[in-house]
């Protein structure tokens, strides 16, 4: 892509046409505007970072003078700037950061990155990582603190499954924790123990993992600084121009603030914080923050994680799992606590978003949130249509689908979980219940707004795999199997609308985000390839070219 000064030429054309000269041109571009009156395009101007036209190349010359800065696109193809509705930013710099076990084919592979460290790290000092999957391990089960024993006797281990909602800790991090046959398991968690023995086995899930994470020394304000800022550049070297964070703590936000503050977070953030807890309880006392930094920041969202996760057995079911029929899962919030919290949000204008993956889970936060609607009539509320949102929405019973639609509901959900759960699911849930698992075409065409994320740092976050997983609904090597209910892909208009229109709309962002049209912000996404054209395989091939927010070229490829 070539960006060169306009001639005299243009200066001259601008003037007789009498258009005002824009600050940026973008031409020969293949843009694909999600603009139904003006679906396609070639050029697009732009001016004090927002849209001022959008066309073809001969009438955006009138936008041009000797001023101008002109962009040649060379063809490729421009998307409205994608927008990640669901991660975990400074997760996804911590991961860059720290022992990354991504790629841990098998227990072998995992158990031989953690030694590589034990070396490196002080006797004593705790070594922790994430990213870990037992999926494809044979067999693929857990691993053990006795498989880390072995390998790091001196030093406290405490490695996250890549969900988060899971941890293996060794026989040092356990005796710090004063983790023992006696210890009962606290609400919303469990110690996993020896059938036999009744011994720990060293996994823990979902609240239970608290007990020994509250010992571990946590990071420094300025370590935490960073991990945003690494995070902040690889999403923008993917081509997010927005993220929509899905949690974060009252520490979370001074490091935010600074980074933004000293223009290292060219990135838009959408911020939401977890409650029951302090975070949620400023939030709805401070009232929300919007478009801060030059719309670069905005917090006006309460995050609520009610049950774990599928993979580690945790998701709250209406029956018990398939392959562990002892268990159903479990909620982690007690529903007494958050019905309060859910009223006042309405009142003040506080938009709420629940982690649910079970049908348990979905049908009682769906329950809760009709009960928190009625309770406070509209004359109450602050803004008529809440907008909430349920976060993955993975396993739906058939009469809770419909209620999303009817309830205003968002479905916030991440293609690629679909892709990789899918080989596990069937022996978690059985035949049956897959019919209602991941169905992101039955809840559009029942009417609901469908949001796609890609929950990095639990899965890759990179924007082709979730375009891919949601129009292919096969994995990254093309597998499908019975019971991935092909039928519930989607089309590739309707997922570039979840990447970009879908999650303006959940962000109440749609009047400045989400399609390419005048007046709206210049947030592009340049793709390398035509991804609404091109076989579904080679999407994954596809890379960013450039990312652009607010009309500034934020990222670019190298050549």
């Amino acid at each position: 892509m070539k960006i060169f000064r306009s001639s005299l030429f243009f200066a001259l054309c601008s003037a007789v046409l009498g258009a005002e000269p824009a600050q940026t041109v973008f031409v020969n571009g293949n843009i694909y505007t999600m603009n139904e009156r003006q679906p396609r395009a070639e050029a697009i101007a732009v001016k004090d970072g927002r849209i001022v036209f959008v066309g073809s190349n001969a009438d955006a010359k009138k936008y041009q003078s000797a001023e101008t800065k002109t962009v040649d696109l060379a063809g490729k193809t421009v998307v409205p700037g994608l927008t990640d509705s669901h991660c975990h930013i400074f997760g996804i710099g911590e991961r860059e950061m720290n022992l990354n076990l991504e790629g841990a084919n098998t227990l072998e592979d995992f158990l031989a990155k953690v030694k590589e460290r034990v070396p490196k790290t002080e006797r004593g000092k705790w070594i922790t990582g994430r990213g870990w999957i037992e999926t494809f391990w044979k067999p693929p089960q857990f691993p053990t603190r006795a498989d880390l024993d072995k390998i790091a006797p001196d030093n406290p281990v405490f490695l996250t499954r890549a969900d988060g909602h899971a941890a293996i800790a060794n026989s040092a991090a356990l005796r710090i924790a004063k983790i023992d046959k006696e210890t009962t398991n606290p609400f919303g968690g469990e110690i996993l123990r020896d059938k036999q023995t009744g011994e720990a086995t060293g996994m823990l899930l979902d609240h239970a993992q608290g007990l020994v994470s509250k010992n571990i020394p946590g990071p420094t304000e300025a370590e935490r600084r960073e991990a945003f800022v690494v995070g902040v550049k690889r999403e923008l070297s993917l081509g997010w121009c927005e993220i929509q964070n899905a949690g974060s703590n009252l520490d979370d936000l001074p490091p935010m603030r600074q980074a933004l503050e000293a223009g290292q977070c060219k990135l838009r953030v959408f911020n939401a914080v977890y409650a029951p807890g302090p975070s949620g309880a400023a939030l709805l006392h401070d009232g929300p923050t919007l478009n801060q930094y030059d719309h670069r920041f905005t917090q006006r969202t309460i995050k609520v994680v009610f049950d774990g996760a599928l993979g580690s057995r945790g998701a709250a079911l209406l029956e018990p799992y398939s392959d562990a029929p002892e268990t159903s899962g479990y909620l982690t919030q007690k529903e007494e606590e958050l019905r309060p919290i859910f009223e006042e949000a309405l009142r003040r204008g506080i938009q709420i978003e629940t982690h649910a993956i079970g049908d348990r889970a979905n049908r009682v936060i769906l329950d809760l949130y009709e009960k928190a609607m009625k309770a406070v009539p509209p004359e109450q509320r602050k803004i008529l249509a809440p907008r909430w949102r349920v976060e993955h929405a993975q396993i739906l019973s058939a009469p809770d689908l419909p209620r999303f639609a009817k309830l205003g509901v968002i479905a916030s959900m991440q293609p690629s979980h679909a892709i990789s759960d899918l080989f596990f699911a069937p022996s978690r849930l059985g035949k049956e219940r897959l019919a209602g698992a991941y169905s992101w075409q039955s809840l559009l065409k029942s009417g609901a707004v469908v949001t796609g994320g890609s929950d990095a740092p639990v899965e890759r976050g990179e924007p082709m795999i979730e375009f891919y997983a949601a129009v292919a609904r096969k994995s990254i090597k093309g597998e499908s199997a019975d019971g991935w209910h092909p039928e519930e892909a989607v089309s590739r208009e309707q997922a570039l609308k979840m990447f970009t229109l879908a999650p303006a709309y959940a962000a109440f962002e749609e009047k400045d985000r989400g399609s390419i049209e005048s007046g709206k912000l210049a947030d592009l996404t340049v793709l390398s390839a035509e991804i609404m054209k091109i076989p579904a395989p080679e999407i994954l091939k596809t890379n960013c070219a450039m990312t652009v927010i607010g009309g500034e070229i934020v990222y670019e490829a190298p050549h």
